[in-house]
């Protein structure tokens, strides 16, 4: 397990965002991102994407609240036993949740690689 500082966790997270293309983060609409320690309940999840997928969104979509990603700090810490996967894993992760919100289903992201 390696253990990070929350600062340094929400840091990595800020730069697997700032990895994204700049056409791909632009599309991004409405989706807010955060950290938590860990889902409850679901200790080895490591990301989860809520709201509605902008492939899913019609003209009625408007004045929802912002689609929510959360990645959690503990199981990824858990699952890596260097900095260096817990970079990786926290890259993995928020591509994989971002994908989500691009309406990629969770079959084609673990084809990708990203599952």
């Amino acid at each position: 397990m390696v253990n990070l500082t929350p600062d340094e966790f929400d840091d990595l997270v800020s730069q697997a965002l700032d990895t994204l293309p700049p056409e791909l983060a632009g599309l991004m609409n409405n989706v807010a991102v955060f950290v938590e320690d860990q889902k409850p309940g679901r200790p080895g999840l490591l990301g989860l994407y809520e709201g509605v997928p902008l492939t899913k969104r019609g003209h009625y979509y408007s004045g929802h609240l912002p689609d929510r990603i959360t990645i959690y700090r503990k199981p990824i810490q858990r699952r890596c036993s260097s900095q260096e996967q817990v970079v990786e894993q926290v890259r993995i992760t928020v591509v994989h949740e971002v994908g989500h919100h691009f309406g990629i289903p969770e079959s084609r992201l673990h084809e990708l690689g990203y599952g």
